[in-house]
């Protein structure tokens, strides 16, 4: 069981599900920021555009709902039931946050590319020119020794 537990420990230390843990979370919260955005600032003036329409509130309702029934002494005598809705607004809804989420993820990931490409394109410091061969230095000594008996 120590074993166990001695390689559990090893597996939740390593950096990959660390980051991904802090992923998950600070994603999690970027997500709740974007909801609001969403609903709070974006389609308000789009329900506006459509004739005041709230979005989370549309719905086709598949069978009408039937109130209870009470008599004369405040008894139920039949239950209520529920209407049967396809909530399609809902629906639009979470479809509008995902497009918004995935945009705004999307210029996230294409800063920061392009950040690391301005960082790899920075110029690197020249290169020093190498040094002859031996050989190089021999015949460059003997052009220089002929140079001077003309």
């Amino acid at each position: 069981m120590a074993n166990f537990l001695q390689e559990f420990k090893a597996f939740a230390m390593k950096g990959n599900v660390v980051d991904m843990a802090v992923g998950v979370i600070i994603g999690g919260a970027f997500g709740k920021i974007v909801s609001s955005i969403v609903a709070d600032i974006i389609m308000p003036p789009v329900g506006l555009l459509v004739g005041g329409v709230n979005f989370t509130e549309l719905k086709w309702v598949l069978k009408e709902g039937v109130p209870a029934v009470t008599n004369e002494a405040g008894e139920v005598v039949t239950e209520a039931v529920e209407a049967v809705t396809l909530n399609y607004g809902n629906f639009l809804q979470t479809t509008f946050d995902f497009i918004i989420i995935a945009f705004s993820i999307f210029l996230i990931i294409k800063m920061m590319t392009k950040l690391d490409r301005k960082k790899e394109e920075e110029p690197a410091a020249p290169a020093p020119e190498p040094e002859p061969s031996a050989e190089e230095k021999l015949l460059t000594e003997i052009r220089d020794l002929l140079k001077e008996k003309k």
